[in-house]
């Protein structure tokens, strides 16, 4: 259920973040949510293994080539999705990765919070 909710919560993230700038397009809900699951299956599966191989320039800028790999994963989800999820170009996705990474540290206070279990 946990998932679900948290998958929702990401698309809507998707919308306001097309709502916000004008560079990332999208078009419907579905478009979102698929966007959504695109996004959690590139940081899921493709991300770990960039941070891995681009390392040394990881730490010779001191964690900041890191919204570089962010963006990146945005443009190409962008780009495997095509016309429901749009990108205008690498700024448009640094700034809404950006934007979506924030969404999404909210999202998790949040879904912390809802769904604590104290017995």
């Amino acid at each position: 259920m946990k998932l679900i909710v948290r998958w929702f919560l990401l698309a809507a993230a998707l919308l306001l973040v097309a709502q916000l700038y004008p560079g990332v397009t999208v078009k419907s809900f579905g478009s979102a949510m698929l966007a959504a699951l695109v996004l959690g299956l590139f940081n899921t599966l493709v991300r770990p293994l960039l941070v891995l191989l681009t390392l040394p320039v990881t730490l010779l800028t001191l964690g900041l080539f890191l919204f570089v790999i962010n963006a990146l994963m945005f443009w190409a989800a962008a780009s495997v999705l095509g016309e429901g999820f749009g990108v205008a170009g690498f700024g448009a996705a640094l700034i809404g990765s950006l934007i979506y990474s924030l969404c999404g540290m909210v999202i998790d206070v949040a879904m912390e919070r809802l769904f604590d279990n104290r017995d």
